[in-house]
């Protein structure tokens, strides 16, 4: 669970001079990473509704044809 500038500390304790960005590239290195909880965007809610996307089969041809909006 400990990330570089944690590690970096612990070894400063421990007697050895080594700086933040060493400890992370030795951590890739190494292939060591620290775990934490990390965002789920990607996840739809629970009852959640998926609007249809309504132009997915509408040949378009020319312009001012179709108009799109969002509101986001």
């Amino acid at each position: 669970f400990a990330g570089s500038r944690m590690l970096q500390g612990l070894l400063i304790q421990e007697g050895f001079k080594v700086g933040r960005l060493h400890v992370a590239t030795l951590m890739k290195r190494m292939g060591i990473e620290a775990l934490y909880r990390r965002p789920n965007t990607s996840k739809p809610a629970p009852g959640h509704k998926v609007y249809p996307y309504l132009l997915r089969k509408l040949p378009i041809t020319r312009p001012n044809q179709v108009w799109a909006m969002d509101i986001t």
